[in-house]
């Protein structure tokens, strides 16, 4: 007997309309799998615009809109067999809480970018909202879905660094080193704008995810941190590199560097983590490799693809090892997690954990407190600030 395939999961995209690099990205790396299709939008906060983008990637009329109301509303009015299964947010910052919060209380399952909301309040209730609802909330902090950052955090969790000591993680730009914002760049202009960005510059828009991938491979929690943050480029109104010293529970002592101003820089995230075994070291511009410095034994180097590999990092790669993979398909990663995690919810059972492996709407809301506390230490004269 022939097995029928299932079907395509259908979602709609708020944002990420015309000359929007991340929107572009997402709906390519929802693409990757052939299991997710885009039938719905409202890709700006300009309707002309907006419905423009809609056509451009061949939206049907009816279900091409103007605004994130106007989507709302049409699905709500469809029958249950022809909406949406989740929508996907990817505006800029100040837009996320109300579209992601009138979503999950009309009972929709969400993926938004990051970092998640403005403020810890609007992130608690969004967190009280998914529980109620029993919805299904992904946040793209993409770096979580790189096969050999799943390998790392598997080596963490079966102890092979052994009493985690020093963790030290740092991302670098360079992109924001002279005033661009003013001269027309959209991704300059929002993101060094309070009113969009909100508290935090590079500290929320790089150092979320600097967060994230310490949180997500060493499962270690913030006590107190110290921070220095500010603006080098003078007139920006939002921090543009930022310092942090950090204490985690259990003893563990940490470092984050987030910044944008380093000339010549492009996307230069790398983590470092030590341990009373053995230390590891990642960085994105060289994702498929993984550092292992073992206590007793030569360095090692990991590659992605290779069949020794947990099994995290295996369900996590697509192609044979020595064929690059790279940013997209970490995205994608993180898109094959959330269609796992509603598939299941669809066909009444349990999500296999290690299929559905993804940042959820509590890691989202763990990022904006980090990015609040960093903001108050910054502010503060006693500098350490309790988590």
């Amino acid at each position: 007997m022939t097995e029928i395939a299932p079907r395509k999961l259908r979602y709609a995209m708020v944002g990420g309309g015309r000359d929007a690099f991340i929107g572009a990205v997402h709906r390519k790396a929802m693409a990757l799998d052939g299991q997710i299709v885009l039938v719905a939008g409202a890709l700006s906060s300009h309707a002309e615009k907006a419905r423009a983008s809609g056509a451009d990637l061949g939206l049907a009329d009816d279900r091409n809109h103007g605004d994130w109301q106007a989507l709302l509303a049409d699905e709500l009015k469809r029958p249950a067999d022809e909406r949406i299964d989740f929508v996907s947010i990817v505006t800029p910052n100040h837009v996320h809480y109300p579209v992601a919060q009138a979503f999950v209380d009309a009972g929709f399952h969400v993926v938004c970018d990051k970092p998640l909301v403005h403020t810890r309040a609007q992130a608690d209730a969004l967190v009280a909202s998914v529980a109620r609802q029993g919805t299904v909330f992904g946040v793209t902090y993409n770096y979580t879905g790189y096969p050999m950052v799943r390998q790392a955090r598997e080596m963490v969790r079966a102890g092979q660094l052994g009493e985690l000591r020093k963790i030290v993680v740092e991302y670098n730009q360079g992109w924001l080193a002279s005033q661009l914002e003013g001269s027309g760049n959209k991704q300059a202009d929002w993101r060094t704008d309070p009113a969009k960005s909100g508290a935090g510059g590079a500290i929320g828009d790089i150092g979320s995810h600097a967060e994230n991938l310490v949180a997500s491979i060493t499962g270690l929690e913030i006590e107190s941190l110290c921070a220095d943050i500010g603006a080098l480029v003078p007139g920006r109104l939002l921090d543009d590199d930022g310092s942090l010293l950090l204490r985690f529970h259990g003893g563990a002592r940490g470092v984050l560097i987030a910044s944008q101003i380093n000339t010549g820089l492009e996307n230069d995230l790398r983590l470092r983590i030590s341990g009373t075994l053995g230390t590891l070291e990642w960085r994105q511009e060289q994702p498929s490799q993984l550092v292992h410095l073992p206590h007793d034994g030569p360095k090692r180097i990991l590659t992605r693809g290779s069949p020794w590999l947990c099994e995290a990092a295996q369900r996590a790669s697509r192609l044979p090892a020595g064929h690059p993979e790279g940013f997209i398909e970490a995205f994608a990663n993180i898109y094959a997690g959330v269609a796992a995690d509603i598939r299941a919810r669809l066909e009444g059972r349990q999500a296999d954990p290690a299929a559905a492996d993804y940042p959820r709407v509590e890691d989202g809301a763990r990022g904006v407190r980090f990015i609040e506390r960093t903001v108050a230490s910054a502010r503060s004269e006693a500098k350490w600030t309790p988590w």
